[in-house]
């Protein structure tokens, strides 16, 4: 019961409030949008000061530093320049000899990716159930 008065009297303060906003909008609207620009900058300005003073500066965490190396570290062994395509309308200059014989593909392995063993001794017998 007590909850059901204070949502009343919370939608009685809204309802006054938006009433009052709508009347200050049609008969002074000069005053209704420089009161809205200038709450609206004294908010930007608190947003702005609390942001730059207190969040910006904040030291990242471990975690963050120990992924920045790793990508700074894999971007510097793995980096190779991108080869110059030719565009679709360039003529080439000579032509390319058909290759008769075609040679089979073998199977890369990425060089940068390590198996991590895990226990397998250790695993349960799914047999055994």
């Amino acid at each position: 019961m007590a909850r059901n008065k204070w949502s009343w009297l919370f939608y009685v303060i809204i309802g006054l409030g938006v009433v009052g906003l709508l009347s200050q909008l049609f008969t002074q609207p000069g005053s209704f949008f420089r009161s809205i620009f200038t709450t609206l900058g004294i908010g930007l300005a608190i947003f702005a000061l609390i942001y730059f003073v207190f969040l910006k500066n904040r030291a990242p965490s471990n975690d963050m530093k120990k992924y920045k190396k790793a990508v700074r570290q894999s971007k510097e062994k793995y980096h190779k320049d991108a080869p110059n395509i030719p565009s679709k309308n360039a003529k080439p200059l000579t032509k390319k000899q058909p290759n008769l014989i075609k040679k089979k593909r073998t199977k890369r392995t990425a060089s940068h990716l390590k198996v991590i063993e895990g226990n397998k001794s250790k695993r349960k017998d799914r047999a055994s159930f």
